[in-house]
């Protein structure tokens, strides 16, 4: 189904979907609008999968076991110390 809608474009935004109608990409300048408006769909649709994996994910995260402050300075410590040791240092 189909909606006819009045849209506004700046003279930038016309002629480049205008060009791109001449050059045979897109059938009209409907097509051009319709496939932006898809291009946009996707995007958010593609933006909200990301945040939902990033609430997951720290809500799994909070979940999990945690070390105190001294335990990551101590690992983060031992870890510079086995490269150091493994390059020569």
């Amino acid at each position: 189904m189909s909606v006819k809608a009045s849209i506004s474009l700046t003279d930038q935004q016309n002629q480049f979907a205008r060009t791109l109608v001449v050059k045979g990409h897109y059938s009209s300048l409907s097509a051009v609008v319709q496939r932006g408006i898809e291009l946009v769909r996707a995007e958010a649709e593609r933006e909200e999968m990301e945040r939902a994996a990033l609430r997951a994910f720290f809500e799994d995260r909070a979940q999990g076991t945690f070390i105190s402050k001294a335990e990551g300075q101590r690992r983060t410590v031992d870890m510079i110390d086995r490269k150091r040791r493994a390059l020569g240092l």
